[in-house]
């Protein structure tokens, strides 16, 4: 049973409009590969955009579908709804939904510098150190658990600041960039095209994930149902090398993944190149060091009463499917 996700409140019948498609039902471990359709869960077009632009999916012999939302919140309701094969998200927010009962499994990790999630401040805040957060309300995008969340945590703790020193009130991007260039929101925990978007709308970064204040791990997850068709776990495996491609092609054509975004996303130039520079660059197969690395983030926030109960990352992966 979703606890802790519900936060995202989203129907079964809004997520399916979302998505335009339901996850295939078919268990049958005997059908081709042209017989098999794999619904990909993304946030914000991000992996729809990187595929389309490299050209990765050429060939792929199965059929991809993409369930598009804003947040990781709902993307993990979408599996555990049958609405998304997969899940997509940075592991703060993976590990929240496998706390929260959320049938799925981790089957791939990705990499970045961490510089995706930031704190952002009004330039009229008045907050110039993390020490100036004490007593302010923190707007954390986009529920609890999220990997924002986790990078005040951590700056908090490094500070020698209590989680409880802060007021934190969730909100989902896109409600908290309206508020947030309005100047109703003087201090923001938030990432990617919204972070970006941030900064180009008046505001100016207190601090970001680099040097370790995140792990720069995010996951590939998959549904349990999905692993149990051997056909989509074939396709699934599939998928996730020609992800790697694809990773590796935006990190050696930034240029063109910038204007990919822009063509797609409608972005702004500037907020493109932003986010072709700090996106995921790779995918790599889940080892004892991530499993370790992320533990640490799940152990911290399991300490401050986020992560109830807390998860063994590593009895949560799936490693089979990329080695």
């Amino acid at each position: 049973m979703i606890r802790r996700i519900a936060a995202a409140t989203l129907s079964l019948t809004a997520l399916l409009a979302l998505t335009g498609c339901g996850a295939d039902s078919s268990a049958d471990t005997a059908k081709s590969q042209d017989d098999v359709t794999l619904t990909i869960g993304d946030q914000a077009k991000t992996l729809q955009t990187i595929i389309a632009a490299s050209g990765a999916l050429k060939g792929a012999e199965y059929r991809v579908k993409w369930a598009e939302f804003e947040g990781a919140a709902p993307l993990y309701q979408a599996v555990q709804a049958g609405a998304a094969d997969t899940a997509y998200s940075a592991d703060l927010p993976a590990l929240q939904a496998l706390s929260g009962g959320v049938g799925f499994k981790t089957v791939a990790a990705l990499q970045n510098d961490g510089r995706h999630v930031g704190i952002v401040v009004r330039k009229s805040s008045g907050v110039n150190s993390v020490k100036d957060l004490k007593g302010k309300k923190v707007v954390v995008s986009s529920a609890k658990g999220s990997i924002s969340e986790y990078l005040l945590a951590n700056v908090l703790q490094q500070n020698g600041l209590k989680y409880s020193d802060v007021k934190v009130q969730y909100l989902l991007p896109t409600d908290a960039q309206a508020a947030f260039s309005s100047g109703k929101i003087q201090v923001w925990a938030t990432f990617g095209v919204y972070q970006a978007v941030g900064l180009q709308q008046g505001g100016k970064l207190l601090v970001d994930g680099a040097d370790g204040r995140v792990s720069g791990y995010g996951f590939l997850g998959a549904s349990d149902k999905a692993l149990a068709d051997s056909a989509k776990k074939t396709a699934l495996s599939d998928f996730l090398k020609r992800l790697g491609t694809a990773l590796t092609w935006t990190s050696t054509h930034k240029d063109a993944y910038a204007a990919a975004i822009v063509q797609r996303n409608g972005a702004d130039p500037a907020v493109a190149k932003t986010l072709a520079s700090a996106a995921y660059s790779k995918v790599l197969p889940i080892t004892s060091e991530v499993n370790g690395t992320v533990q640490d983030v799940a152990d911290l926030m399991h300490g401050i009463g986020v992560l109830d109960p807390n998860v063994d990352v590593a009895r949560s992966a799936d490693t089979s499917l990329l080695k």
